[in-house]
């Protein structure tokens, strides 16, 4: 039901096409909230059902078609009914690392410690694209919107990202040092 909402979202300020939406989706609100290509195309033939969005195909010269999907007033009424709804609960996670690390008692310590420094890296490497790249393309999308509310709450979540990869470096940091003390 969120993707729906994340859709609507991103249609909310232009038609695009499946593809697009996968696109926009991967380099802004990835580091929360992600979708695989096949879910947003499911989904949003369940909101063309729904009358929250319509599509028109576009015919192209020498590539396939494309099918280019707008937000209808029932779309924008449901985001906005739903964006004005508090959220009043956490949300579980899902955290692979972790589960793996909770029951590693019986692996080496050598090979915990080269997953653990491995993800370590992982996670300084995506810091680094929030800070950078990311920034530059929410930056860029900002300034072709024109909103400036917007990019503030846009970048406020890509801080989040940032903050986030930064405290896992921090404990990965701490649990790598626990480990290389343990016999």
């Amino acid at each position: 039901m969120s993707l729906e909402f994340a859709l609507l979202g991103f249609l909310n300020y232009q038609s695009m096409t499946g593809y697009e939406l996968k696109q926009f989706m991967d380099v802004s609100t990835s580091n929360f909230w992600h979708a695989k290509q096949s879910q947003i195309y499911t989904t949003l033939k369940k909101m063309e059902e729904k009358g929250f969005v319509t599509s028109e195909v576009e015919v192209q010269d020498g590539r396939p078609d494309r099918r280019i999907y707008t937000i209808m007033p029932a779309g924008q009424n449901a985001l906005q009914a739903w964006l004005e709804q508090a959220v009043t609960d956490l949300q579980p996670k899902k955290e692979l690392l972790l589960l793996k690390l909770f029951f590693s008692s019986s692996v080496d310590k050598q090979t915990l410690l080269a997953q653990l420094h491995l993800q370590r890296g992982l996670h300084q490497q995506q810091a680094a694209l929030y800070k950078t790249e990311t920034k530059a393309i929410i930056e860029q999308f900002a300034a072709i919107v024109g909103n400036s509310q917007d990019a503030l709450l846009w970048d406020a979540t890509r801080h989040y990202g940032e903050l986030f990869e930064e405290m896992t470096v921090r404990w990965l940091d701490e649990t790598i040092a626990l480990i290389e003390q343990t016999e």
